[in-house]
């Protein structure tokens, strides 16, 4: 794909919705693959108290919707404003006390983990049931719509295509001992290809600190999947 069409596919524009103001894709097929659509508003006549304490709302109690779930609220019970990245808002939104507390989650996510994606890690990496593994490095596209793998040969999984994630890890123990990340397998559909294709992912043993990157990088992934199945299931 060439420079010029994937600054078209990226390009970005500033829209003003009920909730506040949004810097989308241009192209909504473009967007994030962990993005959120914006909730529809429950009604203000459906209502009359607060979703959360019941309070009745009045002259002097007056109702809010909450920016992630559209649910109302008294100013109470949704007083907060916090980012809310997955929606693209470009300030922090008000939102409800349950769904604030998701969003600081999210953000650690899109502070640190999202950083990890993109930088990528070093892997030795097998395709299908081959027996022969590659070392290639992955990493999430600027646009967070790819996993791209170079090394000998070059590949692209599209992340909306990615069916399940499974985490291998080594050192648990049924006392309860902390298991360390190793490696990592993905399923996924390729374009043109009949089933299911697998890929796995496994962290190198050596000592110079990429061992410890790809942990990070694995960790990461994982979370970037649960999202990715949020976004689906919404």
């Amino acid at each position: 794909m060439s420079s010029e069409v994937t600054a078209r596919h990226d390009a970005k524009k500033l829209v003003r919705s009920p909730s506040g103001l949004r810097m989308v894709p241009e192209h909504r097929a473009f967007g994030s693959p962990f993005g959120l659509e914006e909730p529809q508003w429950v009604p203000d006549k459906e209502c009359p108290r607060c979703m959360q304490c019941d309070t009745k709302f009045d002259f002097l109690t007056r109702k809010h919707h909450c920016r992630r779930c559209g649910k109302c609220f008294c100013d109470k019970c949704c007083s907060q404003k916090v980012a809310l990245r997955r929606m693209c808002f470009v300030d922090p939104v008000r939102q409800c006390a349950e769904c604030a507390l998701v969003s600081h989650r999210e953000a650690e996510f899109y502070d640190k983990q999202l950083k990890l994606l993109l930088s990528g890690a070093t892997f030795l990496v097998t395709f299908g049931n081959s027996e022969k593994s590659d070392t290639m490095v992955c990493r999430l596209s600027s646009n967070q719509r790819y996993l791209l793998l170079d090394g000998d040969s070059r590949h692209e999984v599209e992340v909306t295509r990615i069916a399940a994630v499974q985490m291998l890890t080594e050192g648990f123990s049924p006392g309860g001992g902390n298991a360390r990340a190793t490696g990592m397998t993905l399923q996924y559909t390729a374009p043109g290809v009949e089933g299911v294709t697998q890929l796995k992912l496994t962290a190198g043993e050596d000592a110079n600190g990429s061992r410890r990157q790809a942990t990070a990088w694995l960790v990461a992934m994982h979370k970037a999947a649960k999202l990715l199945y949020e976004s689906r299931d919404q």
